[in-house]
């Protein structure tokens, strides 16, 4: 590879900044440091700037899922618009490489700006707008041209620092990027997110990437820059700080705000546990709605009518022991805890943040009847599918299976054919599974697909439903703005082992608000009309549910 001087480039030479298009590859008489050292702090930018960049794809697939649900689909869209707009970057920065440093510096600073803004942006489009795909597809796409301009521009500027064939080159740039790109995805579950939340550390990331991008082009190749250049890149690295650190000042006033656009006025309390974020509202004498990640899991006004639905056609039968999956609102454990003759109630629920607030939260404690105060119920904070996996001990007589829409990618797992063997296998001999598997009327197949699922891991099923007059959570959009659900229904499967269940009521049930044996009767009709046959069972390694 042949190597030329450019420390005193010829009248009508090439512009600052870089070689000339095609040029070959200059060493470094021009920077204030010795090759060895610049090449040392280009090659830590490199490492900088790809854990900048992986958090920013990071935040956007997190919150993606969080807004729009389904976080394969949204995980799926933003990699592969962000990987064909790096592609696109990278052809781009070609035209760049005679300005590399000035170009570098500016593409770093606008990097910085909109993958720090991305998150608030995106929140913002929800909150206000009601819709976040045209936002997540355009920062992905925006965010990928910058980051795939990187990487050309930094070849063209090492090769002006230190005299290596390009091969060598290239294998040093790309060690660096993929070990600061492991760092970035390690630092966002880790210490971002749960120490400064997805908006603030979206904007510290910026700050970030800015500062470093900034200080290599500053300094490093600060005599590269003609001053109108060097003023430039001053400039706007400023105005990119000051408005990420504005941002980040005003950023609690933003989120309360959006959360008021979002869940409307009422809200009391609003919480980011170690699993979700939650939110209550109404309460003091209105009418109580829980909010787990955006969706509406409890609606105060009728959420009896689910519950009683969901657990009493279970309780008819041997009903001593009581296994409550989810629920840690409690719930149902207070539909469970109404029949005197009940011994023992294991409530499994994966967010200790939910119980806590049905612990001390006075609205909700009085709408759950303050079950956590009674002897009999025990909780465990533990995965579900761990624990039934992991169990080992006396039977129950009922499971209640009380878990978010399967739709939800993240509760795939929870209503599998895998997850469904492992509940039979605790399940005393007459024993009965409860289920909550989406809508009839506005996801029928996926819950078709929950009774395929529970009938090959050897169950026999009994499918029936109930209305509900505010039930978003589980008809259609599971997404609700200003605190307005839309009506629906819930749809319920009641299972045994090797039998066909009868959907009634226990002898011994208690006086019930919203269920008897003609409304059962006629919600298992309604409930029937909507059956899809043929339908495959859900695997973990075959999973079944759309979003």
């Amino acid at each position: 590879m042949i190597e030329q001087s450019v420390s005193s480039p010829p009248q009508g030479g090439p512009p600052r900044g870089g070689p000339p298009p095609g040029g070959p590859p200059q060493s470094g008489a021009r920077l204030p440091v010795r090759p060895d050292a610049g090449r040392f702090l280009i090659l830590a930018v490199v490492f900088v700037c790809a854990a900048c960049g992986l958090v920013y794809e990071l935040e956007l697939v997190a919150l993606a899922s969080y807004l729009i649900g389904d976080s394969v689909t949204q995980a799926s869209v933003v990699l592969s618009v962000m990987v064909f707009a790096m592609g696109v970057g990278s052809l781009l920065a070609k035209r760049l490489r005679p300005w590399a440093a000035v170009g570098f510096g500016l593409v770093e600073a606008a990097l910085a700006l909109l993958g720090g803004c991305s998150a608030l942006v995106l929140y913002a489009s929800f909150a206000w707008i009601g819709e976040s795909r045209p936002a997540l597809v355009a920062f992905s796409l925006a965010i990928g041209v910058l980051i795939g301009a990187e990487i050309p521009l930094l070849m063209t500027l090492i090769q002006r620092v230190s005299r290596q064939d390009a091969g060598g080159t290239v294998a040093d740039l790309f060690a660096a990027d993929y070990v600061g790109a492991l760092v970035g995805g390690l630092a966002f579950p880790f210490l971002l997110l749960p120490w400064l939340g997805q908006l603030t550390g979206a904007l510290l990331t910026g700050a970030v990437n800015a500062l470093a991008g900034g200080a290599l082009v500053l300094w490093v190749f600060r005599r590269d820059l003609t001053p109108r250049s060097r003023l430039l890149l001053v400039i706007v690295n400023l105005l990119v700080l000051a408005v990420l650190a504005t941002t980040a000042v005003l950023v609690d006033d933003f989120e309360r705000a959006a959360r008021r656009a979002v869940y409307g006025d009422r809200v009391r309390v609003a919480v980011h546990t170690e699993v979700q974020e939650v939110v209550l509202t109404g309460g003091r004498g209105e009418p109580l709605d829980l909010y787990l990640d955006g969706r509406l899991r409890v609606s105060g006004r009728d959420e009896y009518r689910y519950h009683e639905a969901l657990v009493h056609p279970a309780m008819r039968g041997p009903h001593g022991r009581v296994l409550v999956l989810g629920g840690g609102d409690g719930l149902a454990a207070r539909e469970v805890l109404r029949y005197g003759d009940v011994r023992a109630v294991t409530v499994v629920e994966l967010d200790p943040g939910v119980v806590r607030l049905a612990r001390t939260d006075p609205a909700l404690s009085e709408l759950n009847g303050h079950a956590y105060d009674d002897p009999r119920l025990r909780v465990v904070t533990a995965d579900a599918f761990a624990w039934l996996r992991g169990r080992r001990g006396e039977p129950y007589d009922v499971i209640v299976s009380d878990l978010p829409n399967p739709g939800i990618t993240a509760s795939t797992k929870l209503y599998s054919e895998e997850f469904y063997g492992l509940a039979r296998g605790v399940l005393a001999d007459g024993g009965r599974l409860a289920v909550h598997a989406g809508s009839p009327t506005a996801q029928p197949r996926t819950y078709w697909t929950v009774d395929a699922t529970l009938r090959a891991a050897g169950f026999g099923t009994s499918p029936y439903r109930a209305e509900g007059r505010l039930t978003r959570f589980t008809a259609g959009p599971d997404r609700v703005r200003g605190g307005r659900p839309a009506p629906g229904d819930w749809g319920l499967l009641l299972a045994a082992s090797g039998r066909r269940p009868h959907l009634g009521l226990a002898p011994d049930a208690p006086r019930l608000r919203s269920l008897t044996l003609p409304e059962l009767a006629s919600d298992a009709r309604k409930a029937t009309r909507s059956r899809l046959d043929g339908l495959p069972a859900s695997t973990l390694v075959h999973p079944r549910y759309g979003g």
